[in-house]
Protein backbone atom coordinates (compact mmCIF):
# COMPACT_ATOMS: atom_id res chain seq x y z
CA UNK A 1 0.00 0.00 0.00
CA UNK A 2 2.93 2.32 0.64
CA UNK A 3 3.82 2.12 -3.06
CA UNK A 4 0.54 3.89 -3.87
CA UNK A 5 1.59 6.85 -1.71
CA UNK A 6 4.85 7.46 -3.55
CA UNK A 7 3.30 6.77 -6.96
CA UNK A 8 0.44 9.20 -6.42
CA UNK A 9 2.89 11.77 -5.05
CA UNK A 10 4.84 11.71 -8.33
CA UNK A 11 1.53 12.30 -10.12
CA UNK A 12 0.77 15.33 -7.95
CA UNK A 13 4.25 16.74 -8.58
CA UNK A 14 3.78 16.24 -12.32
CA UNK A 15 0.49 18.16 -12.31
CA UNK A 16 2.12 20.98 -10.35
CA UNK A 17 4.76 21.27 -13.08
CA UNK A 18 2.05 21.38 -15.74
CA UNK A 19 0.32 24.22 -13.88
CA UNK A 20 3.65 26.10 -13.62
CA UNK A 21 4.20 25.84 -17.37
CA UNK A 22 0.60 26.83 -18.16
CA UNK A 23 0.92 29.85 -15.87
CA UNK A 24 4.02 30.99 -17.77
CA UNK A 25 2.25 30.47 -21.12
CA UNK A 26 -0.73 32.56 -20.02
CA UNK A 27 1.50 35.24 -18.50
CA UNK A 28 3.17 35.68 -21.92
CA UNK A 29 0.01 35.64 -24.01
CA UNK A 30 0.75 39.22 -25.14
CA UNK A 31 4.52 38.79 -25.51
CA UNK A 32 5.61 39.38 -29.12
CA UNK A 33 6.93 36.23 -30.78
CA UNK A 34 6.52 34.10 -27.63
CA UNK A 35 6.22 30.34 -28.16
CA UNK A 36 4.24 28.25 -25.72
CA UNK A 37 5.80 25.35 -23.85
CA UNK A 38 4.46 21.94 -22.93
CA UNK A 39 5.74 19.34 -20.49
CA UNK A 40 6.67 15.84 -21.66
CA UNK A 41 6.57 13.00 -19.15
CA UNK A 42 7.78 9.42 -18.94
CA UNK A 43 6.76 6.55 -16.70
CA UNK A 44 9.16 5.34 -14.00
CA UNK A 45 10.56 1.88 -13.37
CA UNK A 46 8.23 -1.08 -12.97
CA UNK A 47 8.27 -3.76 -10.33
CA UNK A 48 8.08 -6.98 -12.34
CA UNK A 49 6.37 -9.58 -10.20
CA UNK A 50 5.80 -12.04 -13.02
CA UNK A 51 7.49 -11.89 -16.41
CA UNK A 52 5.40 -12.04 -19.62
CA UNK A 53 6.03 -15.13 -21.69
CA UNK A 54 6.85 -17.28 -18.65
CA UNK A 55 6.00 -20.97 -18.83
CA UNK A 56 2.93 -21.71 -16.71
CA UNK A 57 2.83 -25.41 -17.48
CA UNK A 58 4.36 -27.74 -20.02
CA UNK A 59 3.81 -26.08 -23.41
CA UNK A 60 1.72 -23.27 -21.90
CA UNK A 61 3.14 -19.71 -21.97
CA UNK A 62 1.64 -16.75 -20.14
CA UNK A 63 0.41 -14.14 -22.66
CA UNK A 64 1.10 -11.28 -20.27
CA UNK A 65 3.07 -10.46 -17.17
CA UNK A 66 2.35 -8.86 -13.81
CA UNK A 67 4.08 -5.54 -13.22
CA UNK A 68 3.35 -2.46 -11.13
CA UNK A 69 4.55 1.01 -12.08
CA UNK A 70 6.29 3.51 -9.80
CA UNK A 71 4.73 6.70 -11.14
CA UNK A 72 5.71 9.46 -13.53
CA UNK A 73 8.70 11.70 -14.07
CA UNK A 74 9.09 14.90 -16.15
CA UNK A 75 11.25 14.30 -19.24
CA UNK A 76 11.48 17.80 -20.71
CA UNK A 77 9.72 21.02 -21.52
CA UNK A 78 9.18 21.45 -25.25
CA UNK A 79 8.71 24.77 -27.03
CA UNK A 80 6.04 24.61 -29.72
CA UNK A 81 7.11 26.72 -32.70
CA UNK A 82 3.79 27.04 -34.48
CA UNK A 83 3.10 30.35 -36.21
CA UNK A 84 1.51 33.06 -34.09
CA UNK A 85 -1.16 35.40 -35.39
CA UNK A 86 0.13 38.45 -37.24
CA UNK A 87 -1.36 41.81 -36.28
CA UNK A 88 -1.02 45.09 -38.13
CA UNK A 89 0.74 47.90 -36.28
CA UNK A 90 1.37 50.30 -39.20
CA UNK A 91 4.88 50.95 -37.81
CA UNK A 92 7.53 50.82 -40.51
CA UNK A 93 10.09 49.16 -38.21
CA UNK A 94 7.76 46.41 -37.00
CA UNK A 95 8.55 43.20 -38.88
CA UNK A 96 6.87 39.81 -38.51
CA UNK A 97 8.48 36.56 -39.66
CA UNK A 98 6.07 34.46 -41.71
CA UNK A 99 7.45 30.93 -41.55
CA UNK A 100 10.68 29.46 -40.22
CA UNK A 101 13.56 31.52 -38.87
CA UNK A 102 14.87 33.84 -36.16
CA UNK A 103 16.45 37.26 -35.99
CA UNK A 104 20.05 37.12 -34.80
CA UNK A 105 20.97 39.74 -32.22
CA UNK A 106 23.96 40.59 -30.07
CA UNK A 107 23.25 39.60 -26.48
CA UNK A 108 24.19 41.48 -23.28
CA UNK A 109 27.70 39.98 -23.22
CA UNK A 110 28.31 40.26 -26.96
CA UNK A 111 27.23 36.67 -27.60
CA UNK A 112 24.86 35.64 -30.39
CA UNK A 113 21.22 35.33 -29.38
CA UNK A 114 18.07 34.63 -31.39
CA UNK A 115 14.51 35.95 -31.25
CA UNK A 116 11.17 36.09 -33.07
CA UNK A 117 10.50 39.57 -31.66
CA UNK A 118 10.31 41.86 -34.67
CA UNK A 119 9.41 45.02 -32.76
CA UNK A 120 12.45 46.93 -33.99
CA UNK A 121 13.69 50.37 -33.02
CA UNK A 122 16.50 52.71 -34.06
CA UNK A 123 18.94 53.52 -31.24
CA UNK A 124 20.86 56.75 -30.75
CA UNK A 125 23.30 55.75 -33.52
CA UNK A 126 20.49 54.82 -35.91
CA UNK A 127 21.21 51.08 -35.59
CA UNK A 128 18.29 48.67 -35.70
CA UNK A 129 17.71 47.09 -32.29
CA UNK A 130 14.98 45.00 -30.66
CA UNK A 131 12.59 46.44 -28.10
CA UNK A 132 15.08 45.23 -25.46
CA UNK A 133 17.90 47.23 -27.07
CA UNK A 134 19.80 44.30 -28.63
CA UNK A 135 21.40 45.06 -32.00
CA UNK A 136 20.26 43.14 -35.06
CA UNK A 137 23.00 41.21 -36.87
CA UNK A 138 24.23 42.04 -39.44
CA UNK A 139 24.16 45.61 -38.18
CA UNK A 140 22.02 48.07 -40.14
CA UNK A 141 22.09 51.83 -39.44
CA UNK A 142 19.32 54.21 -40.52
CA UNK A 143 20.72 57.58 -41.74
CA UNK A 144 19.61 60.63 -39.76
CA UNK A 145 18.03 62.29 -42.81
CA UNK A 146 15.72 59.35 -43.51
CA UNK A 147 12.10 60.20 -44.26
CA UNK A 148 10.77 56.65 -44.61
CA UNK A 149 12.01 53.07 -44.28
CA UNK A 150 10.95 50.08 -46.37
CA UNK A 151 11.71 46.45 -45.49
CA UNK A 152 11.11 43.93 -48.27
CA UNK A 153 9.96 40.33 -47.90
CA UNK A 154 13.56 39.22 -48.40
CA UNK A 155 14.80 41.57 -45.66
CA UNK A 156 16.24 44.26 -47.93
CA UNK A 157 16.15 47.61 -46.10
CA UNK A 158 15.79 50.74 -48.23
CA UNK A 159 15.48 54.33 -47.04
CA UNK A 160 14.06 57.46 -48.69
CA UNK A 161 15.60 60.83 -47.78
CA UNK A 162 13.07 62.95 -49.65
CA UNK A 163 14.78 62.71 -53.02
CA UNK A 164 16.67 59.42 -53.28
CA UNK A 165 15.88 55.80 -52.40
CA UNK A 166 18.92 53.88 -51.14
CA UNK A 167 19.44 50.27 -50.05
CA UNK A 168 21.36 50.21 -46.76
CA UNK A 169 21.51 46.49 -45.98
CA UNK A 170 19.60 43.27 -45.60
CA UNK A 171 18.17 41.56 -42.52
CA UNK A 172 19.01 37.87 -42.60
CA UNK A 173 17.30 34.95 -40.89
CA UNK A 174 18.74 32.07 -38.91
CA UNK A 175 17.26 28.60 -38.51
CA UNK A 176 18.25 25.51 -36.53
CA UNK A 177 17.99 21.77 -37.18
CA UNK A 178 16.16 21.44 -33.84
CA UNK A 179 14.71 24.77 -32.66
CA UNK A 180 13.07 23.05 -29.68
CA UNK A 181 16.58 22.48 -28.36
CA UNK A 182 17.24 26.21 -27.97
CA UNK A 183 17.69 27.54 -24.46
CA UNK A 184 15.33 30.28 -23.22
CA UNK A 185 17.35 33.16 -21.79
CA UNK A 186 14.55 35.60 -20.95
CA UNK A 187 14.03 38.97 -22.61
CA UNK A 188 12.60 37.21 -25.69
CA UNK A 189 16.04 35.73 -26.35
CA UNK A 190 17.04 32.16 -27.20
CA UNK A 191 20.53 30.66 -27.12
CA UNK A 192 22.18 27.92 -29.15
CA UNK A 193 22.81 24.58 -27.41
CA UNK A 194 24.32 21.27 -28.45
CA UNK A 195 20.74 19.96 -28.80
CA UNK A 196 19.62 22.74 -31.15
CA UNK A 197 22.45 22.24 -33.61
CA UNK A 198 24.48 25.00 -35.23
CA UNK A 199 22.73 28.08 -36.67
CA UNK A 200 22.19 28.22 -40.42
CA UNK A 201 22.09 31.76 -41.78
CA UNK A 202 20.27 32.56 -45.00
CA UNK A 203 18.14 34.97 -46.97
CA UNK A 204 14.45 35.25 -46.16
CA UNK A 205 12.32 33.32 -48.63
CA UNK A 206 15.11 30.94 -49.62
CA UNK A 207 16.14 27.44 -48.46
CA UNK A 208 13.03 26.93 -46.37
CA UNK A 209 13.29 30.21 -44.46
CA UNK A 210 10.26 32.42 -43.91
CA UNK A 211 9.65 35.90 -45.26
CA UNK A 212 9.27 39.31 -43.64
CA UNK A 213 6.03 41.24 -43.33
CA UNK A 214 6.62 44.94 -42.67
CA UNK A 215 4.15 46.78 -40.47
CA UNK A 216 3.09 43.60 -38.64
CA UNK A 217 4.06 41.81 -35.43
CA UNK A 218 3.74 38.13 -34.60
CA UNK A 219 1.70 37.56 -31.46
CA UNK A 220 2.38 34.65 -29.12
CA UNK A 221 1.01 31.28 -30.20
CA UNK A 222 -0.67 30.77 -26.81
CA UNK A 223 -4.34 29.80 -27.18
CA UNK A 224 -6.26 30.79 -24.06
CA UNK A 225 -8.96 28.13 -24.47
CA UNK A 226 -6.37 25.37 -24.88
CA UNK A 227 -4.43 26.50 -21.82
CA UNK A 228 -7.57 26.74 -19.68
CA UNK A 229 -8.64 23.23 -20.69
CA UNK A 230 -5.16 21.94 -19.83
CA UNK A 231 -5.31 23.81 -16.52
CA UNK A 232 -8.63 22.22 -15.56
CA UNK A 233 -7.32 18.78 -16.57
CA UNK A 234 -4.20 19.23 -14.43
CA UNK A 235 -6.28 20.40 -11.48
CA UNK A 236 -8.60 17.39 -11.70
CA UNK A 237 -5.67 14.99 -12.09
CA UNK A 238 -4.04 16.51 -9.01
CA UNK A 239 -7.24 15.97 -7.02
CA UNK A 240 -7.53 12.35 -8.19
CA UNK A 241 -3.94 11.62 -7.18
CA UNK A 242 -4.57 13.12 -3.76
CA UNK A 243 -7.65 10.91 -3.42
CA UNK A 244 -5.51 7.87 -4.23
CA UNK A 245 -3.27 8.78 -1.29
CA UNK A 246 -6.31 9.28 0.93
CA UNK A 247 -7.76 5.93 -0.18
CA UNK A 248 -4.48 4.18 0.59
CA UNK A 249 -4.40 5.80 4.02
CA UNK A 250 -7.96 4.66 4.77
CA UNK A 251 -7.14 1.11 3.67
CA UNK A 252 -4.09 1.04 5.96
CA UNK A 253 -6.23 2.33 8.83
CA UNK A 254 -8.77 -0.43 8.22
CA UNK A 255 -6.01 -3.05 8.15
CA UNK A 256 -4.56 -1.76 11.44
CA UNK A 257 -7.97 -1.92 13.09
CA UNK A 258 -8.37 -5.55 11.98
CA UNK A 259 -5.00 -6.45 13.50
CA UNK A 260 -6.00 -4.91 16.81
Amino acid sequence: MLRAFSTAATGMTAQQMIVDVIANNLANINTVGFKRSQVDFQDLMYVKIKEPGREIASGVVAPSGFEIGSGVSPASTLKVFTQGEQVSTERSLDVAIQGDGFFQVTGPGGEARYTRDGSLRANADGELVTSGGYKIEPSIAIPANTVSVSIGKDGTVTVFDGTTTTSIGQITLVRFPNPSGLSSEGGNLLAETSASGSPITGTAGQDGLGTFQQGFLEKSNVQMVTELVNLITAQRAYEINSRAIKAGDEMLTTANQLIR
